[in-house]
């Protein structure tokens, strides 16, 4: 859908530069054959994100561990080695997502012409 490569490329403009796995420019620097766990489980992600409405964030974590974590082959869902090391980018810059997702979908809403607001 492009509504979510849009959501993908967005998020990745502000993270790639500040990622610990990048080389400060937006470039990826993860070894050859290891994909990162934003881009791999994001339709996920962003359904674990829409599922939640909350000024904390323990339910958004929650509601990954549910959708994301329980289907990620490096992690029996409670225990995560990689999350553990703090080495998953999806744990990691979960608040930076939430946030870029949330904010994506009330400039949509805000933008709609159902809403009345446009």
């Amino acid at each position: 859908m492009q509504e979510d490569q849009n959501y993908l490329e967005e998020l990745f403009a502000r993270l790639c530069p500040k990622c610990i796995d990048g080389d400060g420019k937006g470039n990826c620097l993860l070894p050859t054959g290891e994909e990162c766990a934003i881009r791999q489980f994001f339709p996920q992600v962003v359904e674990a994100v829409r599922s939640v409405f909350s000024t904390s964030m323990e339910p958004y974590e929650d509601a990954l561990r549910r959708k994301v974590c329980s289907a990620c082959a490096l992690s029996d869902g409670a225990q995560c080695s990689r999350r553990t090391e703090v080495e998953c980018a999806l744990d990691r810059y979960y608040p930076v997502i939430v946030e870029t997702v949330e904010e994506l979908d009330l400039t949509r809403r805000l933008a709609s012409p159902k809403t009345g607001w446009a």
